[in-house]
């Protein structure tokens, strides 16, 4: 076999005419599934530079979905958060159940070049951004040049493109209530607050302390990243400057962790000192010491909603945002 193998050569030992060896390659459909399946395995085994010919997924896939996660702000994309792969499992769940292959991409875009990019030389037949960063305006504007795309995120004033995201104004007010008619008086919002999705939860806990006739105090908006680690450093720091207060709403389950882990350490007792709610309900809020209360999104149902914009809208079609319920689950940690 020639050091440069040519398409002819990969032909002669596929036991096919070039033509068929190149139709191969190129998923052409009239060519059976075995003998793309032979033409691709000689061109790996022999170093043809074929991977460009190849299909977005595997054979017998009726469409391909790309998942592209914009890089949040300030910091690196996670992709071990437990929440992203609840929701990626979502999703894999609905695009198996039409018969379509889920890629999840490298990418992690954060302009609308980067959008336009990650729409243009995908071969996907849509994109589902997972979270809108500060990409609001950017997804406003590659609405009016590709509509294959939906976002899970918030749904903001004059958005021009499709979103799936939670109700999370009413999840935010509904886990401070919560802590209100436990009886805190001083309750601390703990996360991040620029992310759309978290700006309103922040909303929903201001109106929430509102209506319990509570003020919002400025020392106890603390911030923190989606981290356990970021969370812990946060708690051992409002302690630390003898700040006091008895609830904390987090933004998110790992955040609600690290809040417990810290007060713990520090000999408070959750819920007896503090109660905690996070967010989310990933599978170890229910496992944790004490078991997380925390507002619950529907992971499976949001997974639906993307994949079936994305497949039923039809070429050019106009896909409607929609906000999913959330849920308050209690458990230990606390209460009532």
């Amino acid at each position: 076999m020639p050091r440069n193998v040519r398409l002819s050569d990969l032909a002669q030992l596929a036991g096919v005419s070039t033509s068929t060896a190149s139709r191969a390659l190129n998923d052409h459909p009239a060519i059976n599934a075995r003998t793309k399946q032979l033409i691709w395995k000689l061109a790996r085994e022999h170093d043809y530079p074929f991977r460009r010919y190849m299909p977005a997924g595997p054979i017998g896939a009726t469409g391909t979905i790309a998942l592209v996660v914009p890089r949040p702000q300030g910091r690196d994309t996670q992709l071990d958060d437990p929440f992203f792969l609840e929701l990626v499992a979502g999703l894999g769940d609905a695009a198996r159940e039409r018969g379509c292959d889920l890629l999840v991409s490298h990418f992690a875009p954060a302009s609308y070049d980067d959008l336009a990019s990650a729409m243009t030389t995908s071969r996907a037949d849509g994109v589902i951004f997972l979270g809108q960063s500060s990409l609001h305006h950017a997804f406003n504007r590659l609405a009016a040049a590709d509509s294959r795309f939906a976002v899970w995120g918030a749904q903001l004033p004059d958005q021009a493109y499709c979103s799936v995201g939670s109700d999370n104004h009413a999840g935010g007010k509904r886990a401070t209530l919560h802590l209100a008619r436990l009886g805190c008086r001083r309750i601390v919002y703990l996360g991040d607050t620029e992310a759309p999705e978290v700006a309103q939860r922040v909303r929903g806990y201001s109106e929430a302390l509102d209506q319990a006739k509570l003020r919002l105090e400025p020392e106890l908006m603390v911030p923190a990243h989606f981290t356990v680690e970021s969370a812990e450093a946060a708690v051992h720091a409002l302690l630390a400057r003898g700040i006091a207060f008895d609830g904390i709403v987090a933004a998110s389950d790992l955040i609600a962790l690290g809040a417990i882990r810290a007060l713990l350490h520090e000999g408070r007792s959750v819920p007896g000192d503090v109660a905690v709610v996070g967010y989310d309900d990933v599978p170890f809020a229910r496992y944790s010491r004490p078991a997380l209360t925390t507002i619950q999104q529907d992971t499976v149902r949001a997974g639906r909603l993307l994949v079936s914009k994305l497949l039923d809208a039809g070429p050019g079609g106009e896909m409607r945002s929609e906000r999913l319920a959330t849920d308050l689950i209690v458990r230990e940690s606390c209460g009532g």
